[in-house]
């Protein structure tokens, strides 16, 4: 991710073999790089597949599709891309060093960083769609969905771009920014969600099964939410008072490590929700008739 990934020092001359801990500084406690490769190893084993079966499971149940399959379709198309990254990223930090390589590894970490846009995106849904349910059936039409990823896409881009051509240092202060206020957002909207799914059973000895599915999809997802985002939410504004090993060496590799691993939790959420018996006949192309996802 983005304070981990700086690009080599490109006024050494001839080639020289990298430290897989990135640094000298980090050769008396380099474990947290351990924690990082197995991450990048995970993402790309179980992420790339899982999120390749998200994107083929929206694409093949257009019909079925809920409004927030739109933005998870796009998060899956940025996760997967990253996941495919990993041998490139694996062999340039372990042996090749390249100069353009690392432009386009910095590239892919500045789409990465920028992927809360669509989970932002997704609460935000599922907020007009249960809080506001009368305003969300005048905007349930997906034109309007797919005019925002490509608005969100734009960002992406302009980002990752950035971070590739001008470096990590120029694009700090817009990654804090937007990890905050994604932040916020998420937790803002799922704890409405849940607010108004528990009054909605208030006096009730039962919930509606439907708003049951609901209510423990948003716990599950604002969960992960705190689990993959409140690290660097929580670090980062303090990150100029900790020393060079401390930051660079421990802590950034760490919480940037926690973050990558939403490019394998997302997608194993979104097929863990999905109804199992329609998805095997959905396997075997045989879902005509798959039950409508929840819009929540």
């Amino acid at each position: 991710m983005s304070n981990f990934s700086l690009p080599p020092n490109v006024t050494d001359l001839g080639w020289h073999q990298p430290l897989w801990y990135k640094y000298e500084q980090c050769a008396v406690g380099p474990y947290a790089f351990i924690f990082y490769f197995i991450v990048k190893v995970f993402n790309l084993a179980l992420g790339f597949p899982a999120n390749t079966l998200v994107m083929w499971r929206i694409a093949r149940g257009k019909s079925e599709a809920s409004t927030s399959d739109v933005f998870i379709f796009n998060l899956a198309v940025v996760d997967a891309f990253f996941c495919l990254m990993t041998p490139v990223d694996l062999m340039n930090r372990l042996y090749l060093d390249n100069w353009g390589v690392w432009k386009l590894q910095n590239l892919s970490y500045g789409m990465k960083d920028t992927t809360p846009l669509f989970f932002t995106c997704i609460c935000l849904d599922r907020y007009m769609a249960v809080v506001h349910p009368i305003v969300f059936t005048n905007i349930r039409d997906n034109r309007i969905r797919i005019g925002i990823s490509a608005l969100v896409w734009v960002m992406i881009l302009a980002y990752a771009i950035t971070e590739s051509i001008l470096g990590i240092p120029s694009v700090t202060k817009v990654f804090i920014s937007l990890i905050l206020t994604s932040f916020f957002i998420m937790v803002f909207c799922n704890i409405s969600i849940i607010w108004v799914l528990r009054k909605s059973i208030a006096g009730k000895e039962t919930m509606n099964p439907v708003k049951k599915k609901a209510f423990k999809m948003v716990v599950i997802l604002l969960a992960i939410i705190v689990f993959n985002y409140l690290p660097p939410v929580a670090i980062m504004p303090f990150a100029s008072t900790f020393t060079f090993f401390q930051r660079h060496c421990q802590i950034s590799v760490s919480i940037y490590s926690i973050m990558d691993l939403s490019s394998t939790i997302d997608p194993i959420l979104y097929i863990s929700k999905t109804d199992r018996k329609n998805f095997y006949c959905c396997l075997k192309g045989n879902a005509n008739n798959p039950e409508k996802n929840v819009n929540v």
